[in-house]
This record gives structure tokens, C-alpha cells and sequence, in this order.
């Protein structure tokens, strides 16, 4: 099969692989579309160390199944489908009570971190074990479904976080999982949503997509006009969905006493916070990783138009142009939001 292998740093050759291997609880998905990540782009110049190549990335995935393990009866030949990027156990403490997120054995479709190598969706083809695999409505485009992934860390972030009827919300970082959030922490009880960034026409995608007010970052005054389009009370919830130094600062700054910060973004892999703000501010400091189980809830807010993500789709692509769309992601093309490849 024909694949996007990543053979050196910032180096991406189509190849011809061997299939994936078919366990017994697996199924094998024919991709028809492959969302490029955030995290896929910062792997390709090994910023994270998670992307150790060679290594076929690509974890935001949708297709048809067209083989099934031996033991597999949930899952059947021809279905339409999604599946989780994380890839659980099903067995541990964490899965049995729901937290597959948190799964003892857990492990990332296209990433290889020194303790396991998995490889991705940027290839014709992928074989996943059955429970972390989802069905699809019929008429549901493969394009929208390869973002359903990045949907789902938003709507986790929402769920996880202690929303109540009305709360303010504002949401540093409108990336592709900074908007969705925009949507997420609306559709689950907020009454006002704003965003800061630093680029302007991010900011305007994010107006478009619902938020209320929209601030860049680099604004001297941006704690007042924050607190004051809030009503004058300060911003209940601010979200991070960038993870740098700057923006978990801002974050910290801008949200109200007894507030709570949601964390969502780390590319830092370390970070300083004022603690003393943190402590006599009583803030809470809340880390959200991935998603845990909301796929069905995922397709279900998208399917109806609740989360939009049509204006995020910036380009669908064949897969051999994976490395010319790769580049113009990395060199910060404006403009420039989810590219999907279709192996």
C-alpha cells in the first residue's frame, strides 16, 4: 500500500509498505480522508520528540472498513466509520470506569515516543481495534468526519470543565482546536465566549464561528476589556489551547478570582505559572488530554450543525501532495487552517 512515511526530520516520502497486520479484535479501515494535525506538523521537525521516525503519522481519520479480526462482531465489512486517535486497552481501572484517555497502556495512532511506535492514517490503509471504531451516518462526508477527532478534545475540555448556566468563557489560542472550543464550551452552558490570538484573520474565523467579542493578545488592556464585556465580573473560564509560556501567563492573568483555567494546548513542554496568583487568587488549574469516549456525541453535534466545521476545511488533497501541504503548514501559510489528504 502507498504511504506517507516520515523517514527523517522535515523529510516525507510517499512509499509502498507493507498492509498493517489484522488482530483478531482489529478491523482494517480503508482511509478516504486524513486530517494533518497540529501535533503532526510540530512531530515533522521533531519539536515535540514524538514523531520519531520513520513513522507513518495521522491520527484525525475517517474511511470504510473492508476486513474484520476474527473475534470482531460489532464492526462489520462495508461500514463507514471513525475512530479514536487514542488507542486503549479496554481493561485497566482507568477504562473500566470511562477514562480511556487516561488508559494504563495508552497509546496515539502516528506517534512514536520512545515507549511504542504506532503507525498512522496517512496511508491507504489502518488497522485499529474494533472498540475505539465508530459508525457513520450514511450521507456523513468522509471530509467532516476526519475532523471529528478535533472535535472531540474540545467537547471533552467543555465537559470536564464545571460550567455553569451562563458563564463567561474566553479562549486564548483560535487555532483549529481554539474555534472548536469557541463552539464546545457554548453548546455546553456558556453564556458568552470570546477569543484572543495573536493574528488577526484567526480572530475573524473565530467571530464567524460564534465567538462573542474577539481580543488579540497583544492588547495592553486586554485584562479590562475582558472582564468588562463579561459584565465587569472577570471571565469565569479561559481556555488555552495553545500550551506556550506566553499563554498560560495570559490565561492566568485574565481569569477572574476563584476561576478556573482549562488547559488543552502543550507545546511547551514546560512552563513557569505565578504562583502566588494561582494560590491567593484560589484559580483552578484543570489539564485536559484528548477525549474519552464522546465520539457518537461528536458526530452527533456536527451531523446537526450545533459545531460547524465547513469553514475550518482549507484544502482536500491527494495524498502524494502531503509534503508540499506539510511545508506550507509549517512555514505558517496565512489562512491556512485543517489541509485533509485523501490516500
Amino acid at each position: 500500500m502507498k504511504a506517507l512515511v516520515l523517514e527523517n526530520l522535515r523529510d516525507l516520502q510517499l512509499r509502498d509498505v507493507p498492509e498493517p497486520e489484522l488482530g483478531s479484535n482489529d478491523v482494517l479501515i480503508q482511509v478516504k480522508a486524513c486530517g494533518i494535525c497540529g501535533s503532526d506538523v510540530h512531530g515533522y521537525d521533531g519539536s515535540t520528540g514524538r514523531r520519531i521516525p520513520p513513522i507513518i503519522m495521522g491520527h484525525e481519520a475517517a474511511g470504510i472498513v473492508v476486513r474484520v479480526g476474527s473475534d470482531v462482531s460489532t464492526v462489520g465489512v462495508g461500514d463507514r466509520v471513525t475512530f479514536d486517535s487514542t488507542v486503549s486497552c479496554g481493561t485497566c481501572s482507568f477504562c473500566r470506569t470511562g477514562d480511556v484517555n487516561l488508559c494504563d497502556s495508552r497509546q496515539v495512532l502516528g506517534v512514536s515516543c520512545g515507549d511504542y511506535r504506532r503507525n498512522g492514517a496517512f496511508a491507504e490503509y489502518i488497522a485499529v481495534p474494533a472498540h475505539i471504531v465508530y459508525a457513520l451516518p450514511v450521507t456523513f462526508p468522509f471530509e467532516k468526519a476526519s475532523l471529528i477527532e478535533a472535535v472531540s478534545i474540545a467537547v471533552h475540555a467543555a465537559k470536564i470543565t464545571e460550567i455553569r448556566p451562563g458563564s463567561s468563557a474566553a479562549v486564548i489560542g483560535a487555532g483549529m482546536i481554539g474555534v472548536l472550543a469557541v463552539q464546545a464550551f457554548r453548546q455546553y452552558g456558556c453564556g458568552k465566549v470570546f477569543a484572543v490570538d495573536l493574528e488577526q484573520n484567526k480572530l475573524d474565523v473565530a467571530r464567524r464561528l460564534g465567538a462573542d467579542e474577539t481580543f488579540l493578545a497583544t492588547d495592553p488592556e486586554l485584562t479590562h476589556k475582558l472582564s468588562q464585556s463579561a459584565g465587569g465580573q472577570g471571565i469565569d473560564i479561559v481556555v488555552d489551547a495553545v500550551g506556550t509560556q506566553n499563554s498560560i501567563a495570559t490565561a492566568i492573568k485574565v481569569v477572574r478570582r476563584g476561576g478556573t483555567v482549562t488547559l488543552i494546548g502543550n507545546l511547551a513542554p514546560k512552563v513557569e505559572i505565578t504562583l502566588q496568583s494561582v494560590v491567593t487568587r484560589q484559580l483552578r488549574l484543570l489539564g485536559s488530554c484528548a477525549s474519552a469516549g464522546e465520539y457518537r456525541e461528536c458526530i452527533e453535534l456536527v451531523a446537526n450543525g450545533s459545531i460547524n466545521v465547513d469553514p475550518l476545511m482549507s484544502a482536500v488533497v491527494p495524498l502524494s501532495q502531503g509534503p508540499a501541504w506539510f511545508d506550507r503548514l509549517y512555514n505558517h501559510e496565512p489562512g491556512l487552517m485543517k489541509v485533509i489528504l485523501q490516500p
